[in-house]
């Protein structure tokens, strides 16, 4: 379970960093993806289409068909992979859900909460797929 991100969110951020981190020069089939990272086919095809939609892969369709990176790893960021599929709201709103919380009317958590979003959105801004290439790999032999 996450704290912030989306199921669907998380397969993405899985997906695209399995693409970078094994740099292929081809295209790969969904079924191969889905297999290697362990999520549904059928999921992680709608995850990987909304994510052609922004620009971030690209895709090739028939029988040869598959998905591949649209850029070169350094130029994704993982915050643009986040906008894309679950949008910029969480760093905006209140973590418990609560309406109107702000700094005049703030909730519990709120002080605590900005500082872990702030730091969680700088990291997700400065951070391309490229660096994280070998601890990808590592991570996902150990699946």
């Amino acid at each position: 379970m996450t704290v912030i991100f989306s199921k669907k969110c998380e397969y993405g951020l899985q997906a695209v960093l399995y693409l970078a981190a094994n740099m292929f020069d081809d295209v790969v089939r969904v079924d191969v993806i889905a297999q290697e990272l362990n999520i549904p086919k059928e999921f992680i095809s709608k995850i990987l289409q909304s994510l052609r939609e922004h620009g971030i892969i690209d895709s090739k369709k028939g029988k040869t068909g598959g998905f591949a990176l649209a850029k070169s790893p350094s130029q994704i960021k993982l915050i643009d992979i986040v906008e894309a599929i679950d949008g910029l709201s969480i760093f905006n709103s209140c973590v418990l859900g609560f309406p109107n919380c702000n700094p005049d009317h703030p909730c519990p958590v709120h002080d605590k909460w900005g500082k872990l979003r702030t730091e969680a959105y700088k990291m997700l801004s400065e951070e391309t797929l490229d660096k994280f290439r070998d601890k990808t790999l590592d991570k996902i032999k150990n699946l």
